[in-house]
């Protein structure tokens, strides 16, 4: 059995989270999940981190929702850097979900973001895990997680 860890923050203003893991659920059976939740984004990491070393986690998902001020922005370019370096550390993936508030224009705009993009981001850990050629033959084609998607940039014959 597979194990998925599920890290987020009760900074964000949206339950990712949980997002994610309904949308985990609906995928079916063959993994078991494993959530933790830190106080901020430059937290996640290390509960990466343990989640894939003391937890036996196979794949993470770090969900996080930046706030728009530039010293936000700096933090979460810290936290994703300590994000990238636990994957090389761990030889596991760690898939960054960041929604940044000042992506929306308003609240409602913001929780929509934040589901859709964590809804569609647990789709790509179900398929890093159990269905990785499904993810090849989606190769080039402009997905766009939360937002619409942009397209190919070519049309395929």
């Amino acid at each position: 059995m597979k194990i998925i860890g599920i890290a987020d923050t009760t900074f964000a203003r949206v339950d990712m989270g949980a997002a994610a893991i309904d949308e985990l659920k609906k995928t079916g059976t063959g993994f078991k999940i494993i959530r933790r939740t830190v106080p901020g984004f430059k937290d996640l990491p290390v509960a990466c981190k343990k989640l894939i070393e003391e937890e036996n986690c196979d794949i993470c998902m770090a969900l996080a929702m930046p706030g728009p001020m530039e010293k936000d922005k700096m933090c979460a370019h810290e936290a994703s850097t300590g994000l990238i370096q636990c994957q090389l550390m761990t030889n596991t993936h760690i898939i960054e979900v960041f929604v940044h508030e000042d992506e929306a224009k308003d609240a409602r705009e913001l929780e929509f973001l934040a589901n859709s993009r964590a809804r569609e981001h647990a789709l790509n850990v179900y398929d890093l895990l159990f269905r990785p050629e499904s993810l090849t033959r989606r190769a080039g084609t402009g997905l766009r997680e939360g937002f619409a998607d942009a397209g190919p940039a070519r049309q395929r014959k």
